[in-house]
Order: C-alpha cells, then structure tokens, then sequence
C-alpha cells in the first residue's frame, strides 16, 4: 500500500472499531461493566478469533496483516498509533497520582503489594518452567529462567490505570479499601516493569544491559522526582496564560515532557508507558493539571486507547488453543493467576488491619489485570519470547480476570455498606478526589 490508500484504510477502520466499541460497551454497561472493559473484549471480537472465524475475507479486507511484517499493512500505523493512546493515557495517570495515598496507608500497601506480587509469581513462575519444558507454548530460543520470569510477571501485574478506573466508578476514591489497593497497585506494576526489564535483557543475553536498565528507570525517577518536578513548580507561571488557564505553550511544553519520558525509557529497554507516568508525576498540581487532564483524556480515551485493544486483539488467535489441553492449560494459568493474586492480597489485608469485608475487597480490586496485562504480553510476542499460543491464553486470563473483578466485588462486597461505615476513616478531605479525573 501507498501512504494514500493506508490513510483511507486506517479511517475506515477508525469507523469500525469506534462503533463496534461503543456497541460492545452499551451491552457491558447493562452488566455493571466499564467502558474500558468493553473495548478489551471488542479488541479481540474485530479480530481473528471472532470476525476473522466467520468472515476471514472481510476481516482481512478491513485489517490487512502481513505476521512476517514484511508489507506495509495494518500494523504499520495502527502499532504506532496505539503506542501514543498508551502513552498519553498513563501520562494523565501519573498527572493525577498523589504518592499521599500510598504514604497514607503504607503498611497496608505494602503487605498487600508483597504478596500480590510473591504468590503469584511463584505459581506462573512454575507454570512457565511446565510450558517451557513439556510444551511448545515458548519459542525455542526463550529460555526455561526467561519463560519462568516471564509469566511470572504476566501473573503478578496489576492494572494499575484499570484499577484507578474501576475503584473511581465504585465510589471508592478515597476510602481505606481504595487507598490500600491503588497505593499497592502501583508499587505491584513498577516492580513487574523491572521484572520485564529483566527479561528483555535476558533474552539480549546482555546481563550486565538488565542492571543499567532497572538502575536507568530509578535514576529516572529520582531526577523527576527532586529535579524536574521542583523545575516545573517554579516555572508555573511560564505555564499558564491570564486567568490562570493552562497555555498552548504550557500545553505544548507538558507533551514535550511526556514524549521526552517515554523515548528515554524505550532507550534504556524500559516501556515508554513506564516513562510517560512518571512523566506525568512531575506535572504541577491544581488547576495546570486538571486543565491539562482535560484536554488529553477525552481523546486518548475514546479514540486512540480502542486502537490499542484493537491491536492486542489482532494479534489474538483464540484458534490456535486447538485441543483440550491448550484448554487445560488455559484454565491454569486463570485458576493460578486468580487464586495466586485474590487470595494473597486478601489475606495480606487482613494481617495489615483490615477488616475482613475490606480486605476481601483490595483482594478482588488487585486480582484485575487488564490493560498493563495486555501491554506486557504484547511486548512478550514482539520481541518472540512467547508464542500465539501462550499470547492467546494470556489474553484470555487478562480478559477474564478483569470481567470478573466488577460482578464479583458487587457480589461480595457492598459497596455501599463499606462507604458507610467508612467515611469517617477517610485518611483526609483532600484524598476524597484523588483519581477522580481516572475515569
């Protein structure tokens, strides 16, 4: 294809991909889902596993795709594309995080986040020595460590930006069950990104490039932290226009911050996700960011986040688990990932303090993989560490796991009984509105 007939292909998809989205997300709300959520299961519909079983012409019409990446086809514009959505939504994200809500139940977060991330590791960490071992769900050139390490870190990540979502359309902003589980959510994601780190220098099969990377993300974090975010506060008002409104320049001069932090960590082997939240965190708080916010997320949210899903569901080929036991081995890996994270979350709060009915909640908010689940395995399948196969039930797990986290809180858990006999809990007045701009 031409740089013409690519752009007419990619706003007929555009079409296609917003509608379906928008169908999918009208039927997940009649069921308590959030729209974010209809669009991981409309990603995988628009795809092979659905539209291509039943209409392959039609789907290989609308979504042209070369697996040897040697034309210019789909993937030429849409993985861009969807990389930018990525970006700039976990750039909003860091915007609007406040570490007051980690520091505020600490001990909690903690001990939740410890054993979020230990059991589950160790159960995928052996599911991946089986798979490498006795199957052929690893490419040959994956090692049994890499594959270990690997699905050890699918299993023990969190959907932090999901999670923010999810506790937000519950009403839970603020309370201790939503402070402990979005506090342990993060530090959860931050120490799987070093895992992935890890991995992919591994399979470099440069060590030595591991360390740099995992020591490149904290001194990233550091300079943000005491030398770009001070910078940022005292340049405000180079910021704002008259009327303390965010400027074009001051608009211009953040994304410039966010694009900076996500190719720094690319370069350093990191995911630019990881670069653009923190990126985000430097951002002056109070009316700059709620402006900025404002101006990022309605896009990112309805437009360029829906091209992700679609892409992680392009590359989905539920097909490919052609015997019952690919099925077998799917329903480990979900039984693992759910037991391994619900259960040790829960248990880990009710040790820290937390009554059972809140504890039991973080449990079922922390088991969500979602959205950084789908950005892990899609990196895993780029650079060949995993197979079709393997990607296809971790995007199932992923799927599963975060369709469930919603009915079963719901089940489980009042929501309404929690906020009532929480609020005079409520760590101070000023959390009350911590992740509201997340939805």
């Amino acid at each position: 294809m031409n740089n013409v007939e690519l752009a007419v292909q990619f706003f007929l998809q555009i079409v296609a991909i917003l509608t379906v989205c928008r169908i999918v997300g009208i039927v997940a709300a009649r069921f308590g889902q959030p729209q974010v959520v209809a669009e991981m299961i409309a990603g995988v519909f628009l795809g092979p596993s659905l539209f291509g079983l039943f209409w392959p012409d039609v789907q290989q019409a609308l979504f042209p795709w070369d697996r040897s990446q040697q034309a210019r086809d789909t993937q030429s514009y849409l993985f861009p594309a969807s990389q930018l959505g990525l970006a700039l939504y976990m750039f909003t994200i860091g915007v609007e995080f406040r570490a007051d809500i980690i520091r505020a139940r600490l001990k909690s977060a903690l001990a939740v986040s410890i054993a979020g991330m230990v059991t589950p590791f160790v159960l995928g960490a052996a599911l991946g020595w089986y798979f490498h071992e006795h199957t052929s769900l690893f490419p040959e050139k994956t090692s049994a460590s890499e594959a270990m390490i690997f699905l050890g870190a699918s299993m023990c990540i969190t959907a932090f930006p999901m999670l923010a979502r999810i506790i937000d359309f519950k009403g839970l902003t603020g309370t201790p069950m939503g402070t402990v589980a979005i506090g342990a959510g993060a530090i959860d994601d931050a120490c799987a990104w070093c895992l992935l780190a890890i991995v992919l220098a591994s399979f470099d099969a440069n060590y030595a490039s591991a360390v740099g990377t995992v020591a490149a993300g904290v001194l990233l974090v550091v300079v943000a932290v005491f030398v770009v975010r001070p910078l940022l506060a005292r340049a405000q008002k180079w910021l704002r226009s008259p009327g303390e409104t965010l400027s074009d320049n001051g608009f211009v001069v953040c994304l410039l911050i966010m694009a900076l932090g996500a190719w720094l960590t690319d370069l350093v082997g990191l995911h630019a996700v990881f670069g653009a939240f923190i990126a985000g965190t430097t951002i002056p708080r109070g009316a700059i960011a709620r402006q900025l916010t404002a101006r990022i997320q309605p896009l990112t949210i309805t437009l360029l986040l829906p091209l992700f899903f679609t892409y992680s569901g392009l590359n989905t080929r539920i097909d490919l688990l052609d015997s019952v036991y690919l099925w077998v081995m799917c329903g480990l890996v979900l039984a693992a990932a759910m037991t391994g994270k619900g259960i040790a979350c829960w248990l880990a709060a009710r040790v820290s303090g937390l009554p059972h009915r809140e504890a039991l909640g973080v449990g079922i908010l922390m088991n969500s993989r979602g959205l950084m689940e789908l950005i892990i395995i899609n990196i895993g399948l780029q650079r060949g560490i995993i197979s079709a196969g393997l990607f296809a039930i971790l995007v199932i797990m992923a799927v599963a796991t975060t369709l469930m986290a919603s009915p079963i809180f719901d089940r489980l858990v009042s929501t309404s009984s929690c906020q009532n006999g929480l609020e005079d809990q409520v760590v101070d007045a000023g959390v009350l509105n911590v992740g509201a701009g997340a939805s």
